[in-house]
């Protein structure tokens, strides 16, 4: 009754992927977590998407994922950012209305077959000594002493599984920040996990460490005077995060407001009162979505930061302030809040608060996300250094799916860096590791132009189909774009260059205008029927001709860095004589000696850019 062959601890954003992807493969899945009602919850900021993380959740949709799905039946309002850019670097951000997301996320787990949601606190691993096998990922023996073979629920139960995923969040130790005031919590008003981290480094041999991240005041939307801010108009879309098409509309507004030279005064005169700046917090805050506090210390010239006005709660009468999260004092924080144009007469539902948890540092995972130490167990999420619901929910992917693929004993699904977000998010945190909660942006992917959302489904749609998670009707749509597109590429290239539709296609400008222009042509020229061109179809076409020589260009490096793995480097290399390589990476490389171009590749903070002038230079030695 009581056997499984996953168990997934923790029902997050990062829980139910994994959960579900391994469910649809066939395999019999526990999910178990605090409160079944707070499935996928969103306690900080309830958007979905953005530059980098947009891509990710394109990404989950490709390989069949739940968090597409979700937002296309609880989004309020979308925009795609830096649409003044390049395809390549666009993002699409979702409002989502979070109390109809989680309620969608509990239904869909508990309609899908071979997974059983269930009430349960988990306060120990149970592992038992493991005998030398074969790992598929390494093709070597597997050094792990031990294998994991089931969990303890705080009631005394056991439930036994050959694999174990850890999507614990900021459970683990949780305790919350108001000032001065701590309490431990998993999120504001849950329960926090106490005795798991001992139990999990017991079974890992690992020391967790702590990190924070923190959340802003929610505000009374009726208090709120919104004639003193900016409105964000929503984008003209016809699709979202899922590959079907979808009809579009802004169902709320969304605003932005400033901080002020007053706001920055008051933070200013009380930060010894922050929970931070107080002493009373250890962990590491994330640099990339700070308090105001850190805001307002890291950059004093500065006298106003963006606040974004954005709906939070049940039937949407509280307002989310992006941008303003904080751990000060809450008579402090009603003090900086009013000095805020349009928030003067602001009243507070919930105060903002900081929270500090453990987390356990990534580079001791394989690209599975299974830690190295125990066979057959699985960390993804927030409990791994990352930050935001899409980070956690690539991951949770990641993990159902390896899960599956370790029970019945078939090669591991490793994404690599060249060919998905996801791949560099994981190949990041593993070989890079975290001094501070990771979040993803495009620029920490060299093969941008590859990385399109575009061509998302292009990528890695195969992949989903592969592993059962995409059904055949959208498959087969997929394949009819995908060949209209091939063609479509094929012929414009052979067009030459002065041709009027490779000019089209290869404009800067991709307007209304041009785009029903270039259809036109390329229908007619292709024999196809306009209403088979989708808009994504269209766009991809675009970025294809577009960044054409920039892609053959990408791919080359990318293909030049596989090539020359086992690349052996020279024992007399002097790296600081090289060109090109920062003092810090001459200093790493001289520390670890790397044999080859592979090892060198592992070494925290080692680019694609060092590894090509590395095999550059190894090679020119070769012929000396």
């Amino acid at each position: 009754m009581n056997k499984f062959d996953v168990i997934v601890v923790g029902a997050g954003h990062a829980g139910i992927e994994a959960a579900y992807a391994s469910a649809k493969m066939g395999s019999k899945i526990l999910l178990l977590t605090i409160d079944t009602n707070k499935v996928a919850m969103m306690p900080c900021n309830p958007s979905i998407g953005g530059l980098g993380k947009g891509h990710i959740v394109y990404e989950i949709s490709a390989l069949g994922g739940l968090m597409p799905k979700l937002c296309s039946k609880s989004y309020l309002q979308a925009r795609m950012l830096n649409t003044r850019k390049g395809p390549a670097v666009q993002g699409l951000r979702l409002q989502i209305h979070k109390y109809e997301y989680s309620k969608f996320a509990k239904k869909l787990i508990e309609e899908t077959k071979n997974l059983t949601l269930q009430e349960g606190m988990v306060i120990e691993v149970i592992t038992e000594k493991s005998e030398e096998h074969t790992s598929v990922e390494t093709f070597n023996v597997n050094d792990s002493s031990k294998k994991i073979t089931g969990v303890k629920t705080e009631d005394g139960k056991i439930y036994s599984a050959p694999t174990v995923i850890i999507t614990s969040g900021t459970f683990l130790n949780g305790v919350t920040h108001i000032g001065f005031e701590t309490k431990e919590a998993g999120r504001s008003g849950e329960r926090a996990v106490p005795k798991l981290t001992k139990s999990l480094e017991d079974a890992t041999g690992i020391q967790f460490k702590r990190l924070k991240t923190g959340t802003p005041p929610r505000l009374l939307k009726t208090s709120i005077d919104y004639s003193k801010m900016e409105k964000q108009e929503a984008s003209i879309l016809d699709y979202l995060f899922e590959f079907n098409q979808i009809n579009v509309e802004e169902k709320i507004s969304c605003y932005i407001t400033k901080t002020t030279e007053e706001t920055h005064k008051i933070i200013k005169d009380n930060l010894e009162k922050s929970a931070l700046y107080g002493g009373k917090i250890s962990g590491i805050g994330p640099r990339y979505c700070p308090s105001i506090e850190d805001k307002i210390k890291r950059h004093p010239q500065r006298d106003s930061h963006h606040v974004f006005v954005e709906a939070d709660g049940e039937n949407l009468e509280k307002i989310y302030p992006a941008g303003i999260s904080t751990s000060l004092p809450l008579d402090i924080q009603e003090k900086y809040v009013k000095s805020i144009p349009g928030f003067e007469n602001a009243i507070f539902t919930d105060p903002g608060y900081a929270i500090e948890y453990d987390f356990l540092e990534p580079n001791n995972l394989k690209h599975t996300l299974e830690v190295k130490s125990v066979d057959g167990l699985y960390f993804a999420g927030q409990v791994n250094g990352t930050t935001g619901y899409e980070e956690a929910a690539g991951q949770g992917l990641v993990a159902g799916i390896n899960a599956h693929l370790k029970i019945n004993n078939q090669k591991p699904f490793i994404l690599n860096r060249t060919e998905s977000y996801i791949g560099v998010m994981i190949d990041d945190i593993i070989t890079i590791g975290i001094d501070e909660p990771y979040r993803m942006f495009t620029s920490r992917a060299e093969r941008r132009l590859l990385l399109r959302q575009d061509n998302s489904f292009l990528r890695l749609m195969p992949y989903g189909k592969k592993f059962g998670l995409i059904d055949n009707k959208i498959y087969k749509i997929f394949l009819e774009e995908k060949e209209i597109i091939e063609k479509s590429v094929s012929f414009i290239k052979k067009s030459g260059k002065q041709n009027k539709l490779f000019k089209l296609f290869h404009s800067v400008e991709w307007n209304k205008e041009i785009k029903e222009e270039g259809l036109k042509h390329l229908s007619n020229k292709l024999n196809i029927f306009p209403e088979k061109f989708s808009s994504r179809a269209l766009l991809c076409i675009h970025a294809q001709i577009r960044y054409d020589g920039y892609i053959e260009k990408e791919k080359k490096e990318a293909e030049k860095i596989l090539r020359f793995q086992s690349l052996k480097i020279p024992n007399d290399i002097n790296y600081s004589k090289i060109p090109g390589l920062s003092v810090e990476l001459q200093h790493k490389l001289k520390y670890h000696k790397p044999l080859t171009i592979s090892q060198a590749q592992l070494i925290p903070g080692m680019t694609p850019a060092a590894i090509s002038i590395l095999i550059f230079k190894t090679r020119l030695k070769e012929k000396n």
